[in-house]
């Protein structure tokens, strides 16, 4: 679907590593080009027509970006160089100022580095305490496993809209009302789960969300911090410097900005901004339905393709992603990508930055093939073709 929109599909390639990023289309290319070639002045700082096009620009992909997540106001959307940025300063900006010792941290095993080690920091700075919410046969978040890891002492849950190994979507709307019934704060890390769903920040009622723009179509180096208006006024930036100040004359007289000025010191990632808006029109042009149905059937076809073979162990029978993980009988992950590399076909191996995830699947590394929309049915059969010979496959390795 759209392939031809992705000129490095022009490559005799099968790209099966989206979750790690995506393709980018030439759209996104073309806008970024653009920039660089035309109008490449700086945002926020001239007093002339090149500078102007660029406020209204950049501006303009913020509006984007506001309508996408249906945010209630422009100061709600903040620019970082991607999740692993916004997550630590939700974490050292607002939190860090919030907690005390022995206050509780709610996460799962399943979660990407980025959502852990911020906490994990924490703790040691802070004495709070990072603790786990089970989870069920399947690898899943259930709305009952929240309930009973919730304690007295629970001042935030930071979970993954969907994982990037289990691939489980997380009943989010229904975790966040439970959690505000109980005065508890929800992050969420939207990594994976921007590219794949739809996102109402106010239906859903989450008090932060991080996203990066490279797992939907756009560049890398951006990404969205995105918090309720009420909550990012209390959040202290860890980024000082030209741009989100008003004046400053000596230590005691420092005046900020106005969100979400304040939050994004320094010359911004520029074309990296205007190709994240330009990625969220370009998704929104195809449309998630259409997105959604595509990649559930090729992840269907995947592993109705993959049972029959004995020796190859899926981690995650079922999903609500583009993601397969599975391990080939006594051959280690990273051999097989390496198998597959051969003919041209890119897969991820290794722990897949869920380093504690092993606590709970009892594997440390998996192969992780992760489909997207402009992935094909042949494709998956020249995968699988691949997979089908053991003996091919260890010739090949040893």
């Amino acid at each position: 679907m759209n392939r031809e929109d992705f000129p490095l599909l022009k490559q005799d390639i099968i790209y099966l590593d989206s979750s790690a990023t995506s393709l980018k289309p030439q759209w996104v290319i073309d806008k970024m080009n653009d920039y660089y070639s035309n109008y490449s002045a700086n945002a926020h700082r001239g007093d002339y027509d090149l500078s102007f096009k660029v406020d209204q620009e950049y501006e303009g992909a913020r509006e984007i970006v506001q309508k996408f997540l249906n945010a209630s106001s422009l100061e709600e959307i903040v620019f970082t160089s991607g999740p692993t940025e916004a997550l630590n300063l939700i974490a050292r900006g607002f939190f860090e100022q919030l907690l005390e010792a022995n206050d509780e941290v709610l996460i799962t095993t399943s979660e990407h580095a980025s959502n852990v080690l911020p906490w994990f920091r924490l703790a040691n700075k802070l004495g709070i305490k990072v603790n786990y919410i089970p989870l069920d046969s399947n690898y899943y978040v259930t709305l009952d496993n929240v309930k009973k890891a919730v304690t007295e002492k629970t001042k935030v849950i930071s979970l993954a809209g969907i994982t990037n190994v289990i691939g489980d979507k997380r009943p989010i709307k229904e975790i966040t009302e439970f959690a505000h019934a109980h005065n508890i704060f929800v992050v969420v890390d939207g990594a994976q789960m921007v590219p794949h769903m739809e996102v109402d920040v106010q239906d859903l009622d989450i008090d932060f969300l991080a996203f990066s723009g490279h797992k939907i179509c756009g560049p890398t180096g951006i990404g969205v911090l995105y918090g309720k208006k009420e909550l990012l006024e209390h959040l202290e930036p860890f980024s000082l410097g030209g741009g989100m100040n008003e004046s400053f004359d000596n230590p005691n007289e420092i005046y900020l900005k106005p969100l979400p000025t304040r939050l994004e010191a320094g010359t911004q990632n520029i074309a990296g901004v205007l190709g994240l808006g330009e990625a969220i029109k370009y998704i929104e042009s195809i449309g998630y339905e259409k997105i959604t149905k595509h990649v559930h059937n090729l992840r269907h076809y995947l592993i109705e393709k993959l049972l029959p073979l004995k020796y190859i162990d899926i981690i995650n029978l079922e999903s609500d992603s583009g993601i397969v993980a599975f391990n080939v009988a006594n051959i280690f992950s990273q051999d097989i990508a390496y198998y597959l590399n051969k003919y041209n076909i890119c897969v991820r191996a290794g722990e897949h930055c869920a380093k504690i995830l092993k606590n709970s699947v009892g594997v440390t590394n998996t192969v992780r093939v992760s489909l997207y929309f402009y992935n094909t049915y042949e494709e998956i059969d020249n995968l699988v073709e691949l997979l089908s010979d053991y003996d091919k496959i260890v010739k090949e390795m040893f």
